[in-house]
């Protein structure tokens, strides 16, 4: 028996919201699946540290104790870490922090790290960073 074009009609419709409503269900569920689980790999943290001097620690503009001082930081102070270098050796370690916010720098040695901190040639750069002056810096 022949439909009419009305029944017809109501059947595309009908098929169509069971089409749209099962592909929704799975996208959500693609993406719940996306945000966590085996393969995936977990937000990266910001990396940031804690000053342990008990004395604090000087800002430079360079990775050197010979550079410039740009300011300080007190003891327990929370500093944001870009990326590091291995530069002038401050007691045995010759780690460098370049800040977060700024291009200025901090000895490790009186930074006592919260998360991971990546090297600086990983690290996108800037027009500041990739000065000739900071290049030759780091290394």
């Amino acid at each position: 028996m022949p439909r009419t074009l009305a029944a017809r009609s109501k059947k595309i419709s009908t098929d169509a919201i069971v089409v749209a409503a099962l592909a929704g269900s799975l996208l959500a569920a693609g993406s719940a699946q996306a945000a966590s689980g085996p393969g995936v790999p977990p937000v990266p943290q910001r990396p940031a540290g804690t000053i342990t001097s008990p004395t604090g620690v000087n800002e430079r503009m360079y990775p050197s104790t010979d550079s410039a001082v740009r300011g300080t930081f007190g003891r327990g102070a929370k500093v944001g870490l870009r990326c590091k270098v291995h530069a002038q050796s401050v007691g045995g370690n010759d780690v460098w922090y370049m800040l977060r916010n700024r291009p200025t720098w901090v000895a490790a040695a009186y930074v006592g790290n919260v998360s991971a901190v990546p090297l600086c040639k990983d690290v996108n750069r800037g027009t500041v960073e990739d000065s000739p002056a900071t290049r030759a810096a780091m290394g």
